[in-house]
């Protein structure tokens, strides 16, 4: 059987990256995408070290142009994308009340529609071939919601409502769609946060620890894994327990 092809967006750090290192443990080839190509380069070298293969794509995942050459580019390198994992995404804070529409529609264009765009890129090639994985990273907020963060939490919550759709529009092809929705993780997006509120969090957490992005990649290999075959349309909770 030949090696699957794995896209991972916003592979560059944290969640993406950790995802695209635990993709490549699992043999996969990976094609890691997102604007810092320092970064890029950094993490498929660590795969290539372990003797994977990788490679570097440039992305802006707010630009449907840019989607559309990286996964065009993927799939002329590697003859097909059989993974999608979409993690790449922004925050731009703030009260409803006083939001910006260019916070709400930045965040939505890069986290939900970018989402869509490359979902809409790979599925030819996975109808072709009568199978495929795409795995759309979303968030515990997009369950509970959370103050200060609506252009997010609505981004993250339409991720959800996209998978179950593409889910029901796919599954008689033996494509499979499903989200992960990890709650805190510690992550470069987490690491500015002050320690009062990693406090308030921590006492919210059932299994008192934040979660580490290993802890997210694995839910994301399993679910791209053949043994993940009958699920489809599910989100996935890696909380430690935050919202249930």
């Amino acid at each position: 059987m030949s090696t699957k092809t794995a896209f991972v967006t916003g592979a560059s750090r944290g969640i993406g990256r950790a995802c695209a290192i635990a993709l490549a443990q699992a043999g996969r080839r990976v094609a890691v995408a997102a604007r810092d190509l320092t970064k890029l380069e950094e993490v498929a070298s660590e795969i290539r070290a372990a003797g994977a293969e990788a490679f570097v794509i440039p992305v802006d995942i707010s630009s449907a142009e840019s989607i559309k050459q990286a996964i065009a580019k993927a799939v002329e390198d590697f003859g097909r994308i059989d993974i999608l994992v979409n993690n790449a995404g922004i925050t731009r804070d703030g009260l409803a009340l006083r939001m910006k529409k260019d916070d709400w529609d930045a965040v939505l264009a890069a986290n939900l529609t970018g989402a869509f765009l490359a979902i809409q890129q790979v599925l030819h090639g996975m109808m072709r071939e009568r199978w495929g994985r795409i795995i759309n990273i979303s968030s515990v907020v997009a369950e509970a919601g959370n103050p200060g963060q609506a252009n997010y939490v609505a981004s993250k919550a339409g991720l959800i409502g996209l998978t179950k759709t593409i889910a029901q529009e796919m599954a008689s092809r033996n494509i499979t769609v499903n989200a992960v929705a990890p709650g805190f993780i510690d992550t470069d997006m987490t690491a500015i946060l002050s320690s009062e509120l990693k406090d308030n969090m921590l006492s919210h957490i059932p299994l008192r620890r934040f979660g580490k992005p290993e802890d997210v990649a694995a839910a994301v290999r399993f679910l791209a894994s053949e043994e993940a075959g009958y699920i489809t349309g599910h989100v996935l909770d890696v909380n430690g327990g935050m919202h249930m």
